[in-house]
C-alpha cells in the first residue's frame, strides 16, 4: 500500500431513515436567518458536523452518561483501529500509477490503461471538461483527455479515484449520509489547500493533504454506526468535537500506513494535536483549507448565509484578500461542476 502514494507522487446516495432521536431544544438551525456573515470556528465545525451526520441541531453542550459512554467505547476502537480494514483499490490502480511515473509512456498507453475501469474513465472524461481545461473544441475521445489533463492532471483524477470510496465506504443510519457529504468536503478542502498551499508547498502535496485529511472521520462514522444505540438523543457540540479529534487522529494513522510524503504527515500530525497552532506552511494551507470547505459545503447546502466566511486563528495564516481569493475560486470551481453534472 505504501508504494502505491510513491507511485502517485512520481517523485444511491439517498439516505435510508435516521435514527429516533429526541426533539432538539432551542434549534440553530432556525437562527441561521440570522447569522452574520462572520462565522466563529466553533459554531462552523459543529454545524459540519451535525450535517454530515444527518443530525438535528442541538443548543446544550453537557452529554449525558450515555454520550460519555459511547465517547469511551469509540476512543477505544479508535486506539485499536486497523487501517487495513480501509477498503481496498481498484485493480487497476497499481499499474497505471506506475505508468504515470514513467516519463516515457504515451497517451495512447494511458488511455487503454484507464479504459479498464469505466468510473475512471467518467471521472477523466468529467474533469478534463471543467472549466480550467476547456478548450476551443469539445473533448471526443479518452486519449484527447489524457493528453488534456497531463501527468499532473492525472494523478490528481486517480487520488480522488482512490479516495472516492474509502469516504463512501460508510454504511449504515449515519454512514449513507455522511459518505456523500464527506467527499463534498475533501473535494473542496484539496482545491482549497492547493490554492492556498500553491507558493510554498508541492501543489500535489498540498491536494493530497486536503483530499486524505478527513478519511479518519469516515472511520468514525463506521464506529458510531456499529456503537450507537438505535435510539439515542441529539449528540451535544462536545461529543461531535470529541469525535472530530478522534477523526483526525485515525487519519494520521491511515496517512502513515499509506507512506505518504512526510510534508503531508507533518501537516496531518499538527492537525491531530489540535492543542497549538500549526507551524508548518502545508499544515496551516490545511487547517484554512479545512475552515473554507466546511464554509462551502454549508453554503451551497443552504445551512450558511451566501458570502459566509469563518473566523478564527486558522483563517489568520493568510490575507484575508488571499482568502477571499480562495472562497471566490472554490464557488466558481464547484458551481461550474455542478452545472456540468446537471
Amino acid at each position: 500500500m505504501g508504494k502505491l502514494w510513491r507511485w502517485i507522487l512520481g517523485y444511491s446516495d439517498a439516505a435510508p431513515a435516521a435514527r429516533t432521536s429526541v426533539a432538539a431544544p432551542a434549534p440553530l438551525r432556525d437562527a441561521i436567518r440570522d447569522t452574520p456573515e462572520a462565522v466563529p470556528l466553533a459554531q462552523l465545525d459543529e454545524r459540519f458536523h451535525r450535517f454530515v451526520l444527518g443530525l438535528p441541531d442541538y443548543a446544550v453542550d453537557e452529554p449525558s452518561l450515555e454520550e460519555r459512554t459511547l465517547l469511551r467505547r469509540l476512543q477505544l476502537h479508535s486506539v485499536q483501529f486497523d487501517v487495513r480494514s480501509l477498503p481496498r483499490l481498484p485493480t487497476v490502480l497499481p499499474q497505471l500509477l506506475r505508468s504515470l511515473k514513467a516519463d516515457n509512456v504515451g497517451g495512447a498507453q494511458l488511455s487503454k490503461l484507464i479504459g479498464r475501469d469505466p468510473v475512471l474513465v467518467g471521472e477523466v472524461m468529467r474533469v478534463s471538461r471543467s472549466i480550467y481545461y476547456r478548450t476551443l473544441h469539445p473533448i471526443q475521445s479518452l486519449q484527447h483527455a489524457v493528453v488534456l489533463l497531463g501527468q499532473d492532471g492525472l494523478r490528481r483524477v486517480v487520488t480522488m479515484h482512490v479516495m472516492k470510496p474509502i469516504l463512501h465506504a460508510s454504511a449504515g443510519m449515519f454512514g449513507h449520509v455522511a459518505g456523500q457529504r464527506l467527499w463534498e468536503h475533501a473535494e473542496r478542502c484539496a482545491h482549497a489547500c492547493a490554492y492556498l498551499g500553491k507558493s510554498t508547498s508541492d501543489p500535489f502535496e498540498a491536494y493530497l493533504a486536503g483530499i486524505v485529511c478527513n478519511t479518519g472521520t469516515g472511520a468514525v462514522v463506521r464506529l458510531l454506526d456499529q456503537e450507537a444505540p438505535a435510539e439515542i438523543g441529539p449528540l451535544t457540540g462536545q461529543f461531535l468535537a470529541a469525535c472530530a479529534r478522534l477523526g483526525a487522529q485515525i487519519s494520521l494513522k491511515a496517512a502513515e500506513h499509506w507512506d505518504l510524503p512526510a510534508n503531508v504527515l507533518a501537516a496531518l500530525e499538527e492537525r491531530a494535536d489540535g492543542r497549538t497552532a500549526p507551524s508548518s506552511q502545508l499544515g496551516r494551507a490545511l487547517a484554512c483549507a479545512d475552515t473554507l470547505a466546511m464554509t462551502q459545503v454549508l453554503c451551497d447546502h443552504g445551512l450558511l448565509p451566501s458570502g459566509a466566511s469563518p473566523v478564527g486563528a486558522q483563517c489568520e495564516f493568510f490575507p484575508a484578500a488571499m482568502i477571499e481569493r480562495c472562497q471566490q475560486d472554490l464557488q466558481r470551481q464547484f458551481r461550474e461542476a455542478e452545472a456540468q453534472a446537471d
